[in-house]
């Protein structure tokens, strides 16, 4: 057990490291933050702050000297240079569940391994990949980055076998996927101690705008209902094949068939902010339960339901409107600049 007064460390400094650092606040931990970017809006609530590239080794091990435990914020951390980390610091989650989730074709194989369901997929590194997976799955489908992309970042539609000829490679690894028919997204999100213990919150469902998340609500559709104990099943082997401690997200389709993977996160998630108000423990409290090694916390709901909706690039601008509504509870992630597609807050609201 880590006692609180020790320092948590954090790889990433955007608005999950700051939402981390302020649960870690209330129970009485400094955090330290480590990101290449200079501007971060986690560094800006936590005791300490290093800017460093992601594959220094040397800067990240002096990072974790001043750490008893590390965790990350984001899942697009180099897995290997966190070799540098363990031999200073504990590292939760561990580096393993970010080289399968970093990689879209580890992270199915993976998932399939242990009985899920993914949509129709195939790797594709050349045209003629390309053309012979659309003649395999068929259309319409999506091309996506084995690695980095998020948000709906590094994704093509592709239609019909004529859009084929339009794609121009890069070179970079690929994975085409087909389209799934769903009723609705949800996800399954778990908090898991070292010594085994397994807790989830309820799963909401998801509504994406331009591949963004744009609002989740709890609690879900009947149809999702009706699906989330098998997609429990599914995150809890996961959890337990990782050995994982801390917070993990799976997202899936539901469907006439059940539910359908569609991608994993080892860290907190966007679609469990509403967690914050919404249960008895956020998602964000129970991560650093976890990777101290505390107890961990309720996550059962405290209101009859909730609505969290981000607020994507301008949406920003209304928090005098939002604010005015004394049931809306609204979160700003402190950044300067407002840009199209960028997430700068959200806004949740109880039922009760």
């Amino acid at each position: 057990m880590i006692p609180p007064g020790e320092t948590i460390g954090i790889l990433g400094g955007g608005q999950l490291g700051r939402m981390i650092a302020l649960a870690a606040a209330n129970l009485g931990y400094r955090c330290h933050v480590y990101a290449p970017e200079g501007d971060s809006i986690a560094a800006d609530v936590c005791a300490g702050f290093t800017q460093g590239s992601y594959d220094d080794e040397a800067a990240l091990a002096s990072f974790a000297a001043q750490c008893a435990v590390v965790t990350y914020e984001f899942e697009n951390v180099a897995a290997a240079p966190l070799a540098a980390i363990t031999g200073h610091a504990r590292l939760h989650p561990p580096a393993g569940a970010l080289e399968v989730a970093q990689d879209r074709v580890s992270e199915k194989t993976f998932v399939e391994a242990l009985g899920g369901r993914p949509a129709p997929w195939a790797a594709v590194d050349t045209a003629a990949d390309l053309a012979a997976a659309v003649a395999k799955i068929g259309t319409p489908g999506i091309l996506k980055t084995r690695r980095d992309g998020y948000d709906g970042k590094g994704q093509w539609r592709i239609m019909s076998p004529a859009d084929v000829d339009a794609v121009e490679l890069t070179g970079q690894p690929l994975v085409y996927e087909g389209f799934i028919n769903f009723a609705a997204e949800f996800s399954v999100i778990l908090v898991r101690s070292a010594d085994g213990d397994v807790r989830f919150w309820d799963s909401a469902e998801n509504v994406h705008k331009a591949g963004i998340l744009d609002r989740s609500t709890v609690p879900a559709a009947p149809v999702i209902l009706a699906q989330v104990e098998e997609a429990r099943a599914l995150a809890r082997k996961v959890a337990e094949a990782l050995d994982y401690v801390g917070v993990l997200t799976l997202e899936f389709f539901a469907t006439d068939a059940g539910p359908v993977f569609n991608e994993m996160a080892p860290r907190v998630h966007n679609s469990g902010h509403w967690t914050i108000e919404g249960a008895l423990t956020s998602q964000f409290e129970n991560h650093v339960r976890a990777i101290c090694g505390l107890p961990l916390g309720s996550t059962a709901l405290c209101a009859k339901g909730v609505v969290m909706d981000n607020l994507i690039g301008d949406d920003a601008h209304d928090w005098p409107a939002i604010l005015s509504d004394p049931a809306n509870h609204l979160h700003l992630y402190g950044k300067e600049a407002v840009r199209p597609g960028r997430k700068m807050g959200h806004v949740t609201r109880l039922v009760l």
